[in-house]
Order: structure tokens, then sequence, then C-alpha cells
């Protein structure tokens, strides 16, 4: 797997609207950024009809913001710490989810 690292959810989302071809096939955000924080970002993207799978993380497991972040479509939510192993086999399943949307596009 590729990944590209951002240092701001803003630069992110500067990315994908100045380069709306720019192929992103699963986004992981932490709940708590610089800036715009993951769910800020969740809807930013939403706002722009991106269905890109988001998978978000996070060290302070909230129960609000989990149910916000998964009932506006988001993957996964996974608490810090966790193990490669959940990572991969999460990123696994957003990348399948994300085909699966494309293939119904």
């Amino acid at each position: 797997m590729e990944a590209d690292t951002f240092a701001s959810g803003q630069e992110f989302i500067d990315l994908i609207e100045a380069m709306p071809s720019h192929q992103v096939d699963c986004v992981v955000l932490d709940v708590q950024m610089p800036g715009l924080n993951g769910l800020d970002v969740q809807e930013r993207l939403l706002r722009g009809r991106n269905r890109i799978p988001i998978i978000f993380i996070t060290a302070h497991d909230e129960v609000n913001v989990r149910d916000q972040a998964l009932a506006a479509g988001a993957v996964a939510f996974v608490c810090k710490p966790f193990n490669d192993e959940l990572l991969i086999k999460t990123l696994r399943a957003a990348l399948e989810l994300g085909a699966d949307r494309e293939q119904k596009d």
C-alpha cells in the first residue's frame, strides 16, 4: 500500500479541491488534528460529494464523536493504541468498500 501524509486536514482538502482527478482510495483521519478536525474533513468531503472510504483513529474514544463519524458514513472508528494487524485489516476492508462503490457508479 502507498500512503500520502498531510500536515493538516486543510492541506488534504486543498489537494482534493485543486486536483479533483487525484485518485484517493481511502482516508485515515485522526479525530483531533490541527485546524480542521477529522469530523470537519469528513463533512467537507461529503459536501464535495466525495465518497472516499474514511477510517477514523483516535486516542479519545468519545461515544458521541464515534456515533457522528459512523452515522456520516465512516467505515471504521479505531481507538489508539491499536496493533498493525487491525489497521491493515481495516484498510483492506475500506479499500474493498471503495472498489465496490466505484463499480456501482
